[in-house]
């Protein structure tokens, strides 16, 4: 591509990025303010600006290959909340009843095709497999709206939509098996298999001893940029992996994701991932859109409204009896159905390969497609008829381990702790004592790893971000505790909290007498001075030394405590510093005298 050519792309991909970001900035709230969800807003947005309608944008496949991405970051983030024990405890949902849905529901839908169309066995079946299949992005982005991702129904329909894409080397392999095209030395399905195998166990290796090195190098440097470009590397790297070996991208990042789930630095690579992921996870649901041939629906809308409620119908049947099986009650187990009765965005990978190996024409491809994308955009709205047919889980049914999950455990529920040094720490044995579940947030790195040592979880981040907040799950915190060191600005770190979650109790530690005042202006009403009551103990213990009486100990500390209680109020009222002066202490106290507030010598012991 020459300079001339270079130049012109460039506007051209402006206006298609314009396009994009305006068709979803005017769809995608309409549809929310009518609630039916931001999923159904970016496919009505993909359908408005292709080629079958306005036409505004071109080349939906292209603009799907790299979307993909949005999946990829998807099950990224999910990884992260995973951790490795809880995926263990998953294992006979993702191997039985995940392995159970594929085959099922793969075969029923062959079945389907051969009663439907005049498909012969073998162009039914490397239909029908995909066609078992659902779309990960679409579900996992219902679920976190509705807050049901950490329900017991939500890792549920998970685990069938993990086993989903461990699906896709055999299904590649079927498809390969049956294929009608001539190729030259096919590669072995054991082959494909070992590969898979040696991909996961080099990212399992590099997850778990190679990554959480890379960001603590880049955790101590104090590099935000470098640490955001680290996170995408991780992604990518793992993704890129995948790809070149023809397996599933999705999968080598949901693998990263887990080996980093238990890593101090899960937080801080969620929060910075998650804004990619929003973006790509829309673009992506808008060239679903934009793939959707308006053309072939109406030559052919009655085999694929046929098509599309057959296939609806027969998942939904298969998953509930399934789900039912594996001890979910009805009711759950037909809305699990419901949710996962769509095609999946694999389903186009599959399609295509199929294509290729001369088992379906290009125009069953995109006929396919199309049920694939109406059943995707039809999946809100039955999902929400669900909603109110059948009883929602609680998002209090959340069944993961991990701090994620204290809010629902112990007697003192979650607590966010910004800062795990000298004053954390002490904060934080005290508040396990009470059976408090603690997110501990800290940015120096060195001090993670000395605090691992006896068996404390922290986790690297900068407590004062309000996305690092939100990953530490501050949505569900009872306590936000702010132990962090130095004279921080009040009205920068406070003002976001308190706009974001008004009603969250805060206590701070303050740096000294000045940063009191300037907490206590911001509306705090829990501050503790960090050198006060260590001050005052001192003091006390100076007195001792040189004989003073207990009772006598015990009334200068009350009398200081009460001076300089009001001076600071009078202080914090008046912003001057200078306020109530003349209740500092500067001579003796005779305590047996009749009069409190007169000045004598205290008798010497």
């Amino acid at each position: 591509m020459n300079a001339a050519e270079v130049s012109g792309a460039a506007p051209t991909l402006l206006r298609d990025v314009v396009v994009y970001l305006a068709a979803a900035v005017v769809l995608v709230p309409l549809f929310v303010r009518f609630r039916l969800g931001a999923v159904l807003g970016y496919l009505a947005a993909g359908i408005l600006i292709g080629p079958s309608v306005l036409g505004l944008v071109g080349n939906a496949e292209q603009t799907l290959h790299f979307a993909e991405f949005g999946v990829v970051l998807l099950l990224f983030v999910i990884g992260l909340e995973l951790q490795p024990s809880r995926l263990w405890a998953l294992r006979r949902d993702i191997f039985g009843l995940g392995a159970a849905q594929v085959i099922l529901c793969g075969l029923a839908l062959t079945g389907l095709l051969l009663a439907l169309t005049s498909l012969t066995w073998e162009a039914a079946l490397v239909v029908g497999l995909p066609l078992g299949l659902s779309s990960t992005a679409l579900v996992m982005q219902l679920l976190n709206e509705r807050q049901l991702a950490a329900t017991p129904f939500g890792e549920r329909s998970f685990a069938m939509l993990l086993f989903q894409d461990l699906a896709i080397v055999p299904l590649l392999t079927v498809i390969a098996a049956l294929s009608r095209a001539p190729v030259a030395n096919p590669e072995p399905g054991w082959v494909m298999a070992a590969k898979t195998l040696g991909a996961l166990a080099f990212l399992v290796a590099v997850g778990r001893w190679v990554l959480p090195r890379l960001f603590r190098i880049i955790g101590t440097l104090g590099a935000r940029e470098a640490f955001v470009a680290a996170a995408l590397l991780s992604v990518l790297g793992s993704a890129l992996l995948m790809a070149s070996l023809g397996l599933s991208m999705a999968l080598g990042a949901f693998v990263a994701g887990v080996m980093l789930a238990e890593s101090p630095y899960r937080h801080a690579l969620e929060s910075d991932i998650e804004p990619f992921r929003g973006l790509m996870l829309g673009l992506f649901f808008i060239a679903i859109g934009m793939s959707l041939d308006l053309g072939v629906v109406a030559a052919n809308w009655l085999l694929i409204a046929a098509l599309v409620v057959g296939v609806m119908t027969v998942k939904t049947a298969v998953i509930a009896v399934l789900a039912r099986g594996f001890g979910t009650e009805w009711g759950r187990a037909i809305k699990m159905g419901l949710l996962l009765a769509q095609g999946g965005e694999f389903g186009f990978v599959l399609f295509a390969e199929a294509e290729r190996g001369l088992l379906i024409t290009h125009s069953a491809a995109q006929l396919f497609g199309a049920v694939v994308t109406i059943s995707m955009a039809l999946t809100p709205l039955l999902f929400r008829l669900a909603g109110r047919l059948f009883t929602i889980p609680d998002a209090s049914d959340d069944s993961r381990d991990g701090p994620e999950t204290a809010g629902t455990q112990g007697h003192g529920g979650h607590v966010v702790l910004v800062g795990s040094g000298r004053v954390g720490q002490v904060i934080a044995q005290m508040l396990r004592a009470r059976g408090a579940a603690i997110t501990a947030i800290d940015l120096d790195a060195e001090l993670i790893d000395v605090t691992a040592r006896f068996g404390n979880t922290v986790f690297w981040g900068d407590g004062t971000r309000l996305d690092i907040l939100r990953a530490a799950g501050i949505d569900r915190a009872a306590l936000l505790v702010l132990a962090h060191d130095g004279q921080w600005d009040p009205k920068a770190v406070l003002a976001p909290i308190r706009t974001e979650w008004p009603d969250l109790p805060i206590i701070a530690r303050a740096y000294d007498r000045t940063h009191t005042i300037a907490l206590r202006q911001a509306g705090l009403d829990v501050v503790v001075r960090e050198t006060w009551d260590s001050a005052v103990r001192l003091g006390r213990e100076a007195l001792a030394v040189l004989g003073t009486p207990d009772t006598i100990i015990e009334a200068i500390e009350a009398e200081y405590r009460r001076r300089d209680l009001e001076r600071l109020d009078l202080q914090i009222c008046s912003g001057d510093m200078m306020d109530g002066a003349d209740s500092i202490i500067r001579g003796a106290i005779d305590f047996n005298a009749p009069d409190p507030a007169s000045l004598g010598e205290i008798p010497p012991a």
